[in-house]
Parts: structure tokens; C-alpha cells; sequence
């Protein structure tokens, strides 16, 4: 798992915002695919991706139910 993905859900973010959501998907992508940034033939596919996975990882956190808050201990 990349390290620079922060947990979205609540409790750990109360308000997650597009650029929020875009750039984990853009992390994730980044790792999977080995580039930083993808060559002019694989622009195409690498930002469908950021945009497929950004869109999927919102769809889940909107439909996260989330029953108990985070404990500080």
C-alpha cells in the first residue's frame, strides 16, 4: 500500500473533498503503474484510471456506513 494515502472515511476525515479523493486515486495509480508520470502514449490510460478509480472510491465512501467514532486513547 502506498504510505502516502490517507484514510478518507470518517471519523479519521470529516469532509473529503474531490481534490481529496482525485489525489489518492492518483497515488494508487502512480504505484501500481510505476510512473510518476506516464510517457504521451500512456497519458490516455493512466488519467482514465485516476478518473475510474476516483470515481469508484467515491462511490464507497459515500455508501460507508460508519457506526462507531474513532477512540482517543
Amino acid at each position: 500500500m502506498c504510505r502516502s494515502i490517507k484514510t478518507l472515511r470518517p471519523p479519521f476525515e470529516e469532509v473529503v473533498t474531490e481534490e481529496d479523493v482525485h489525489a489518492a486515486a492518483l497515488q494508487f495509480v502512480r504505484k501500481i503503474s510505476g510512473f510518476r508520470k506516464p510517457s504521451k502514449v500512456n497519458d490516455l490510460a493512466f488519467d482514465n484510471a485516476v478518473e475510474q478509480i476516483a470515481a469508484v472510491s467515491r462511490c464507497l465512501l459515500d455508501s460507508l456506513v460508519v457506526r462507531q467514532p474513532l477512540r482517543d486513547n
